[in-house]
């Protein structure tokens, strides 16, 4: 049996409800940036009886231990595994550990949440979605973003038509820091770029260029950028930076009949839509008479009601456990940004050259 990993969830696919029940244990592995932003979020929603939090780092494990006196702290991932009353596994450790700790959890049928990336190459995503198939288990990647409303709403925007055919979009995610040590700002930064232009395209890029450099740690770059070339001439930028003296958060997507601009960094009205186009007479008799014309109308800022994405993405995972039904940000999901990674860095180390995009086929072990 083999499962194609370029089929797209629709928008409407993961719109099903359930009723909440709560899980026996989750646990959040590592504890460094980001995993206790998971451990507050479990505690908070009520989706599970019993919290485990595990890290090397006894500062980090006291720290967790204070906030949230009801977790119980390890720091021995095999005894996280070994208890059976953990149905659900969170890795938030660095990205070369995913694979390994992703493969040994769903092992022992727990049902896991990678943080992205899923893994650093596409065969290893690949290897973990047949394993979850598998082993009947869940398994889901931590697209945040995909979880975002002004997100959402951009690929509603996009889906109905109202900025008309795609030319391009140009996203911009910068800021000075944070240096990584393992992977480069690609891999870092831009990974969010890739799961929300794929989602909102509802597409895979058919090539992938990347040129970047690094000035601080050689071999890992701190700034670049990407071009992903769709079907039918759509192009998309994205540039990402640790360098930068400004934070930046934006994405930009031109249409035929207008633009639209989502600036994640704005306290209110995240999404606009500008009524501008440019509009080509459409019947000339000569060249001389061949005009452009420019549009400039009305700004439209639709109302937006916000929620935490990470705590709606947290209710999805126990929800997906509890009813079987596919995540939104499922591994095939994370397998195609992984893929359009892999090509860039293929593109990187080959001073930019247009570099196809492919993903392979998951066959069940």
């Amino acid at each position: 049996m083999e499962i194609i990993a370029e089929t797209f969830n629709s928008p409407a696919a993961n719109g099903r409800t359930a009723e909440r029940a709560r899980l026996g244990a989750i646990a959040v592995v590592g504890l460094g940036y980001w995993g206790p932003n998971w451990v507050r979020n479990i505690h908070q929603s009520g989706c599970a009886e019993r919290v485990v939090a595990c890290d090397l780092d006894a500062g980090r494990r006291d720290r967790i231990a204070h906030l949230y006196p009801a977790t119980r702290v390890t720091s021995h991932f095999d005894r996280v595994l070994a208890d059976p009353e953990v149905e659900a596994v969170i890795i938030a450790t660095p990205v070369g550990t995913h694979y390994e700790m992703a493969r040994r959890a769903l092992e022992a049928d727990k049902s896991v949440l990678v943080e992205k990336p899923l893994a650093t190459s596409p065969a290893e995503a690949a290897e973990l979605v047949a394993l979850a198939r598998e082993r009947e288990r869940v398994l889901m990647v931590g697209h945040t973003f995909e979880y975002s409303a002004p997100v959402l709403k951009l690929r509603d925007i996009i889906a109905s038509g109202e900025l008309g055919e795609i030319f391009y979009v140009s996203s911009t995610r910068a800021n000075l820091g944070l240096l990584q040590h393992d992977v480069n700002v690609a891999w870092d930064l831009a990974v969010h770029d890739i799961s929300i232009i794929l989602m909102a395209l509802g597409q895979m890029p058919e090539r992938v260029s990347c040129h970047g450099e690094s000035h601080y740690r050689r071999g890992i770059e701190d700034v670049a950028l990407l071009t992903l070339h769709f079907s039918r001439g759509v192009i998309a930028f994205i540039h990402v930076s640790w360098l930068d003296p400004n934070k930046i958060r934006r994405t930009t997507v031109v249409g035929s009949r207008k633009m639209l601009v989502y600036d994640d960094t704005a306290p209110q009205e995240k999404i606009r839509i500008y009524d501008k186009r440019v509009d080509v007479q459409r019947y000339y008799d000569t060249f001389s008479d061949f005009q452009y014309s420019y549009r400039y109308g009305d700004i439209q800022i639709p109302r937006i009601e916000e929620t935490e994405p990470l705590r709606l993405e947290c209710e999805h995972f126990v929800d997906c456990i509890r009813t079987g039904a596919t995540p939104r940000t499922d591994g095939l999901c994370g397998l195609r940004v992984v893929s359009v990674l892999h090509a860039a860095s293929a593109s990187l180390r080959d001073g930019g050259r247009l570099t196809p995009v492919e993903v392979p086929r998951v066959a069940l072990r």
